[in-house]
């Protein structure tokens, strides 16, 4: 383990995070809302944190190793989550105690969407923009972006890049550099944003309102300036934007690269991961909307499907917009939407859940299993577009799904110990985990009655789904530490 290289890392990253922090003090000026203080307060001590751990070790210039990824990208969504708190604690609308600063902080920028701040609709537009931008930076993970950037500081970046994306095949890279890579996934990522925005304001958004739900459209976050969410704006053209990005933001963004670097849709065609995730939606939407009407919880049949395909929409692909109290609604609509966000979006995107790939694997090797009790000698291959896997793929895959549901299982009975009854902790679990937001029981509108080591703990459970459990897992063993 190189600390040295390590702590020079992490001070970089502090100092370029320190910058995003002044972003929203001209919306503060422009509103003469009195917040530019604590922007600028967090700005500066986050800036003299990362020159502290920077400066006496600037001039090393040791190549980083996979250990020491892991290690930074670990340290840093935690250090990133306590200074992204501090505009929060400053704060003076709202000022809220560390617990829920930080809360509120690692939910951005883990795009989990989970909020303890009540009365959106009267906060100041500096504080909303910031909560939408914590978003927008943790969408494709800050480590990306810094991996295009340290290069030019002498700092390899292809340790952080393994270590940081998400899905059971990490090593596919879009162009022969890592630094090219990390461009071209920004480049697709900030298209994207602005077109979801110019899409918002087209259909009826104001500009603040359309660029802050970009933001965490294209996340997949789920936060708004508004506590009805989505169901603040009554209009049917926004729901369908607002269903069309999350689609797209829910596939792999090489493949959005693919197709426009050859101007073709082949590639999603082709890709067996989308079109099983595409059919997951289908499904998902159709056994909503149908429930809705059957209930009659809405009025008519076009009201059920845009309110069923929304929110479908929402929760499978880990977004955690609502139109409505999802979390209210009868029989067992809300635990089906919540069960969707354990499959998630596609590897590569910017959802949370178990990914569709691995749903694919377990589903086939289960299939496999069945297959090899009927013809016991037969060699049976796992494809996937064709191409057989190997056992150590699928072995990896049975490893996380042990793990996650290990670490789901152990949270969830904490979270009931320190107090909370069961439906409020297994769906509090799974939105975290997922890197969902909203739950049901106490936790549906928002989270901010459960007790304080409740919010600790699911603090951990944002970072664990964010990093895909073994990142954060990994660095806890004693076997990593040992030489």
């Amino acid at each position: 383990m190189q600390l040295l290289i390590v702590q020079r890392v992490l001070g970089v990253l502090l100092m370029l995070f320190s910058v995003t922090q002044l972003f929203p003090i001209p919306i503060s000026l422009y509103d003469s809302d009195g917040q530019v203080a604590p922007f600028l307060l967090a700005f500066i001590f986050t800036l003299l944190v990362g020159l502290v751990l920077w400066f006496p070790v600037r001039n090393l210039k040791q190549g980083l190793r996979l250990r020491d990824g892991f290690v930074i990208v670990v340290m840093f969504w935690v250090v990133l989550g306590l200074f992204g708190a501090i505009p929060l604690m400053l704060s003076t609308a709202p000022h809220l105690p560390v617990v829920d600063a930080v809360f509120e902080s690692v939910s951005g920028l883990t795009t989990t969407g989970a909020t303890v701040i009540t009365g959106l609709d009267y906060l100041p537009r500096s504080i909303l923009f910031y909560r939408q931008q914590l978003q927008w930076l943790g969408g494709m993970g800050i480590i990306v972006l810094a991996v295009a950037i340290l290069p030019m500081l002498g700092i390899g970046g292809m340790q952080l890049y393994r270590a940081e994306t998400p899905g059971p095949m990490k090593d596919n890279k879009l162009t022969p550099r890592i630094t090219e890579t990390a461009k071209a996934l920004w480049y697709i990522y900030l298209g994207l944003t602005t077109i979801c925005a110019l899409a918002y304001w087209l259909a009826g958004m104001e500009l603040f309102d359309a660029v802050a739900h970009s933001f965490s459209t294209i996340a997949i976050g789920g936060f708004s300036p508004y506590d009805e969410s989505m169901g603040y704006f009554d209009s049917p053209m926004i729901k369908i934007v607002a269903i069309l990005f999350m689609i797209l933001s829910g596939i792999n963004f090489a493949l959005h690269f693919v197709a426009w670097r050859n101007l073709s849709v082949g590639p999603y065609l082709l890709d067996s991961e989308t079109r099983t995730y595409l059919l997951v939606l289908l499904f998902i939407s159709v056994v909503t909307v149908t429930l809705l009407y059957v209930m009659h919880v809405t009025d008519t049949l076009g009201e059920s499907m845009l309110t069923g395909i929304f929110q479908a929409v929402s929760i499978s692909t880990t977004t955690g917009f609502t139109t409505e109290a999802y979390y209210l609604w009868p029989g067992a609509i809300p635990v089906i939407l919540i069960f969707a966000s354990f499959i998630g979006g596609c590897a590569g995107s910017t959802a949370g859940g178990i990914k569709v790939i691995r749903f694919m694997l377990l589903i086939k090797q289960g299939r496999r299993e069945i297959m090899r009790l009927i013809h016991p000698n037969a060699l049976i291959p796992i494809k996937v577009g064709g191409k057989p896997l190997s056992d150590r793929v699928i072995n990896a895959v049975w490893g996380f799904f042990s793990a996650y549901v290990g670490s789901f299982v152990v949270i969830m009975v904490v979270l009931m110990i320190s107090g909370l009854d069961q439906v409020t902790a297994f769906s509090a679990v799974a939105a975290t985990m997922n890197n969902l937001g909203p739950g049901m029981g106490e936790v549906g509108a928002n989270y901010a009655d459960i007790n304080d080591f409740a919010k600790w703990i699911l603090c951990f459970a944002m970072l664990l789904g964010r990093l895909e459990v073994f990142t954060l897992l990994v660095i806890l063993s004693g076997a990593f530490w040992r030489k």
